[in-house]
């Protein structure tokens, strides 16, 4: 299986922007960790900062034979009609991972603007999320 992870605004920064919220591992470490665990399918990354190279990166996704998608769209998750848009348009199944609990926190997080289009969500359970997403996904 081929799954795509990817992330969006200030997630780069896991790890070192606010640890009290978002952990103090970074992705690169998680990534690796995911990688030698799931050593049997191949997990790519990709983060950008830029929504327009995130609906880029959605739309080409289907055309190079992913079997599922990842998706922490940071900031873009409750702003982005656009990204939203995309995650409609696209066949691949898409998980939505938050590593915070959104709900909890203040109410311009509570909207999920591409929860309607994915094939499911998890929240809240830190980076530990992404590993649940994929489980969750070799499992279809």
């Amino acid at each position: 299986m081929k799954i795509l992870i990817l992330n969006g605004p200030n997630l780069n920064l896991l790890g070192k922007r606010e640890p009290n919220i978002y952990g103090a591992t970074s992705f690169e470490v998680f990534l690796k960790e995911a990688k030698n665990e799931f050593s049997n399918h191949e997990i790519d990354y990709y983060q950008s900062n830029i929504e327009g190279e995130i609906i880029d990166t959605l739309q080409k996704a289907e055309h190079h034979n992913f079997s599922g998608i990842i998706i922490n769209l940071g900031g873009y998750t409750h702003t982005s009609v656009a990204i939203a848009d995309t995650v409609a348009s696209i066949s691949v199944p898409v998980i939505s991972v938050h590593i915070s609990n959104i709900y909890q926190r203040e109410s311009e997080r509570h909207k999920e603007l591409s929860a309607q289009y994915v094939h499911g969500g998890v929240f809240g359970l830190g980076i530990n999320g992404y590993r649940l997403a994929i489980q969750h996904l070799v499992s279809l």
